[in-house]
């Protein structure tokens, strides 16, 4: 019997996943919420993890490091080729598999079973995006003035919290623009968290 933890933040889709792989008798299923802040003892034991990949957040954020450092690389995660930042975040973090949200009910299941024995499995259809994912154009500071914009912190906070000065943030945010081909800074903000690179 294969114990196989689903971990999704929304209830609906969280259930039909788990009533998904218990339509195979090998695997025996039970789910959690990202943010369940369970403390270590009560995080139930599996051999794999189903992780939509929306759970994973960038460096640093909430739900990145406690499922590599708890829960090692025995992990599936679940996302799309139009998000290569979040491809390779699960990729980097050790995830074993890559499955496409677009993928047949069997290759998920089996994509559990190899992760299961050790094995990787990569969805074919993920594979470009992977690659497009180690790509992403921005500097980790450019990335960080990007995202506290997308929090709808103006440029004075973003300067205060990052310990820059107002014409340091400026200059970040305009190379951020340039590079990702935005014609503006909410452009920019839709196109890097369209590829999930935030």
């Amino acid at each position: 019997m294969v114990r196989t933890v689903v971990v999704h933040d929304e209830e609906l889709l969280r259930s039909a996943l788990v009533q998904l792989l218990r339509s195979d008798d090998a695997l025996q299923v039970s789910s959690m919420s990202p943010g369940a802040g369970l403390p270590d003892h009560d995080v139930p034991s599996a051999d794999v993890w189903v992780v939509d990949g929306d759970c994973l957040q960038g460096p640093g954020q909430a739900h990145e490091a406690p499922f590599r450092a708890r829960h090692g690389d025995r992990i599936v995660v679940l996302t799309t080729a139009k998000r290569p930042g979040i491809l390779r975040r699960a990729f980097d973090g050790g995830a074993l598999g890559l499955v496409d949200k677009n993928a047949s009910a069997r290759r998920l299941i089996t994509a559990v079973h190899a992760v299961a024995k050790g094995e990787r499995f990569l969805d074919q259809t993920l594979t470009v995006a992977l690659l497009e994912g180690a790509e992403m154009p921005l500097t980790t500071r450019e990335l960080s003035v990007l995202s506290l914009a997308s929090q709808g912190a103006p440029m004075a906070e973003i300067a205060a919290r990052l310990h820059l000065s107002r014409g340091t943030v400026r200059n970040y945010m305009a190379t951020a623009i340039r590079k990702v081909g935005a014609r503006n800074r909410v452009d920019a903000i839709r196109i890097v968290q369209s590829a999930g690179w935030t």
